[in-house]
């Protein structure tokens, strides 16, 4: 965690905080504090009001939620456990947030129902000992191993019906699954947001090669090191827009972003991860370091990030200590 020129405020930030991995609230001391340090709070303009909300659902969410009378909500919206306790709770989703969210409430719900469109293609088998009261609704179960599976519909009985043929009478559904990108204010031809979540011709996931180098975008990729990818775009966008970094032509960018998409094709890949990186993260990050004359990224922190993921969808709820563990002594910053 961290960014170049204020190294210092972390160790301020977190004086006294032994954690490798601080929490949400430890998180947004340190953004408030680099915004003003930086002097990007005097700059930025705050709860500006939203003219237009879409629903935080991936691929178009699920079959039946308009009828369903129980309790919805995103994770972007949670903030303790307390509110699910004695309830029976379906997390959908199944990235870091769905996972940290499913193990967190275990501990007051009644039950934890976990549902994903994708695990073994990703993650392999996930072991769910010991939370003996949260389920991977899967195709097959092996005592210990399960699939995670998905969601077939939402009834309006109540009843949440998994693929396989099961189904839960459930209290809350819980959407851990991302968010849509979507800018209303923006009318321009030849850049889209689709269905899939895929923004649109974009170099590099961040300038539109009509509209390059007046428009650009910064933090639209997933699955890196976020505060150092933002960094890293930022930087490479100053750099363009100064004159001090080239761009391709036009013709140059699009067949780029042509040979991305096809390479996505190829691997099978599906349009919604388009700007999710891994497993190309660290070629990632290493391009953006060379167009900005900064170094490649430490095989020591790609490390920890890479062990830290593994840990993170295994479910063991002490992957936390493990790393800590590990790191004692390193010198390493929070992660």
């Amino acid at each position: 965690m961290g960014f170049s020129g204020h190294e210092s405020l972390v160790g301020r930030v977190f004086a006294g905080d032994p954690r490798t991995f601080p929490g949400h609230q430890e998180v947004l001391a340190f953004l408030r504090a680099f915004a003003e340090e930086s002097g990007v709070a005097r700059r930025v303009r705050l709860r500006a009001e939203v003219v237009r909300a879409a629903p935080p659902l991936g691929r178009g969410g699920e079959s039946g939620i308009g009828k369903w009378r129980g309790k919805q909500m995103h994770s972007h919206n949670y903030r303790i456990p307390e509110p699910f306790r004695d309830q029976i709770v379906v997390v959908v989703g199944l990235g870091a947030s769905g996972i940290d969210i499913a193990r967190e409430i275990s501990q007051v719900t009644k039950e934890v129902h976990i549902a994903s469109r994708q695990n073994e293609h990703r993650l392999g088998k996930i072991s769910i000992d010991p939370y003996l009261n949260v389920w991977m609704h899967a195709e097959w179960i092996n005592t210990r191993w399960l699939n995670v599976h998905q969601v077939d519909c939402i009834q309006e009985d109540g009843q949440v019906r998994f693929a396989e043929g099961a189904a839960v009478a459930a209290d809350v559904v819980l959407y851990c699954t991302g968010y849509r990108y979507h800018f209303p204010f923006l009318d321009l031809d030849e850049l889209t947001v689709d269905d899939e979540n895929r923004v649109g011709p974009l170099y590099k996931h961040v300038f539109p090669p009509k509209y390059a180098p007046n428009l650009s975008f910064v933090g639209l990729p997933v699955k890196t090191i976020l505060f150092q990818s933002f960094e890293l775009e930022a930087k490479w966008v100053a750099r363009v827009l100064s004159g001090r970094a080239a761009l391709p032509s036009e013709e140059g960018m699009l067949d780029a972003v042509r040979e991305h998409y096809r390479r996505m094709e190829e691997s099978g890949r599906p349009r919604r991860h388009t700007h999710a990186l891994m497993p190309e993260w660290v070629e990632y990050m290493d391009w953006l370091a060379e167009q900005v004359g900064e170094r490649r990224l430490e095989a020591r922190r790609r490390d920890i990030y890479e062990r830290a993921l593994q840990r993170v969808w295994s479910l063991d709820g002490g992957y936390r200590d493990s790393c800590e563990d590990e790191e004692k002594g390193s010198g390493d910053s929070k992660v």
